[in-house]
C-alpha cells in the first residue's frame, strides 16, 4: 500500500501543474472582448482560476509529501500523535 500511495503522489504531482496550464491556456484562447456568450468574459476566468488555482497548489503538496512517504506511517491512536 505505501508504494501505490508514493506512485499516486508522483501522479499527482504531475497532473496538477498541467492543470494549472490547461486552465490559464483556456482562459486565453477564449476570453473575447466581441464574444456573447458568458465563456467569452473574463470575469468568468477570474473566479474560476482564483478557485481552483490554490486546489491545484494543495494538490502539488499532497503529491510531493505523498511521494516522500509522508504517508506511509499513519498514527492509528492519538498518542501517536
Amino acid at each position: 500500500m505505501s508504494a501505490f500511495k508514493r506512485y499516486f503522489g508522483l501522479i499527482i504531482l504531475l497532473i496538477a501543474p498541467f492543470v494549472i496550464y490547461e486552465l490559464v491556456n483556456g482562459a486565453i484562447h477564449n476570453i473575447d472582448s466581441a464574444g456573447k456568450k458568458d465563456i467569452n468574459n473574463p470575469i468568468i476566468w477570474i473566479i474560476i482560476i482564483t478557485i481552483f488555482m490554490p486546489i491545484a497548489i494543495g494538490l502539488v503538496i499532497f503529491g510531493w509529501y505523498a511521494f516522500k512517504g509522508e504517508y506511509d506511517q499513519l498514527p492509528r491512536k492519538s498518542k501517536e500523535l
